[in-house]
């Protein structure tokens, strides 16, 4: 692979080719005729990421397209477990089943990044008015909120690619960073901002 930049967009071009072939009940979904916006977002995530892991998932990503498995349609699924569980009833015996060990893990990291995502809340209320909401009991069917949207994308890793994952918000723990924090920098910048600061007081 020729560089970071490369890796990324090779990531979202594959994300972006799964999440057309969602299929939503009402038609196609508003947020997946915005190439644009899905591009920013997941190229302000995928940014924070070291290269390792960047291998890793696109290694998932080649893996579930040559199996004819779609990974953006397993994290919508996962997430209708508390959007709309009585729907999620019906489709979950399809879904690759997830151990306890492997569950158990995901909580302690979610459990991290939604301090973090509480964090920030805090420090730039302006720019979090625009965010999900952050815990899954403030779940509806059309709004899910980060912790919900979050165990649904790390249920579609690989155990390698979670392993990877779990090492590196764990050295962000070390570091003393905030991935949520890192995360929306990337996209404010995208957007034209100078930074945090200078997005926060447009905002207000």
């Amino acid at each position: 692979w020729r560089d970071k930049m490369s890796k990324i967009k090779d990531i979202i071009d594959l994300e972006w080719e799964m999440f057309q072939n969602v299929r939503n009940e009402g038609g196609t979904a508003d947020c997946q005729k915005d190439q644009e916006t899905f591009r920013i977002m997941r190229y302000s995530q995928f940014k924070t990421w070291n290269d390792e892991l960047l291998e890793s998932y696109y290694q998932d990503l080649l893996e579930g397209k040559k199996c004819g498995w779609n990974l953006i349609m397993e994290k919508y699924a996962r997430m209708m477990e508390t959007t709309a569980p009585k729907k999620y009833e019906e489709i979950a015996h399809i879904l690759p089943p997830i151990d306890a060990q492997r569950k158990e893990l995901m909580e302690v990291v979610i459990g991290i990044q939604v301090k973090w995502m509480e964090n920030f809340a805090k420090e730039y209320p302006g720019l979090s008015q625009n965010a999900r909401h952050v815990h899954t009991f403030e779940d509806q069917e059309e709004d899910t909120s980060f912790e919900t949207y979050l165990r649904g994308e790390l249920c579609t890793y690989s155990d390698h690619t979670f392993k990877l994952y779990c090492e590196f918000i764990l050295n962000l723990v070390k570091q003393n960073q905030n991935l949520t924090k890192m995360t929306i920098e990337n996209t404010v910048k995208l957007y034209g901002y100078e930074s945090l600061y200078n997005a926060e007081k447009k905002i207000k």
